[in-house]
């Protein structure tokens, strides 16, 4: 086997862990309804992306990607499971909170990608 696919395994195993944590700790918190939980990892892990992205590229450090951006985020961060979220509220009849969990999901997840990128910029001069 490929030497980057296990290292893809191992990073998703950790994110796909991330995540199920993030989801507990957020029904914990607050309860079910909302998949705020979802939305949380989808933000987090884009603005993560982009702090990576280009930390990885001004460092010259790609050959990590494999295991940070596509196994570990990747694991992390699943827009299947945010399109089943919003189908969900949807075809529960909460037509409006699909529309705001969707607008909301993708804006805050390509600001905070921006925001991680210009940060790590930024950090790096």
């Amino acid at each position: 086997m490929k030497p980057d696919l296990l290292f893809v395994a191992a990073g998703g195993a950790l994110g796909a862990s991330g995540r199920y944590l993030v989801s507990v700790a957020t029904m914990r918190l607050v309860g079910p309804g909302f998949p705020l939980a979802t939305m949380i990892v989808n933000v987090l892990g884009s603005a993560l992306m982009g702090a990576l992205v280009v930390l990885l590229a001004h460092k010259g450090g790609m050959r990590f990607a494999p295991f940070l951006m596509t196994g570990v985020l990747g694991g992390f961060t699943t827009f299947s499971a945010f399109s089943l979220d919003a189908i969900t509220l949807y075809e529960r009849g909460a037509a409006m909170q699909a529309g705001v969990y969707v607008v909301l999901s993708v804006g805050l997840s390509l600001a905070a990608l921006f925001g991680g990128m210009s940060l790590m910029r930024a950090t790096l001069g």
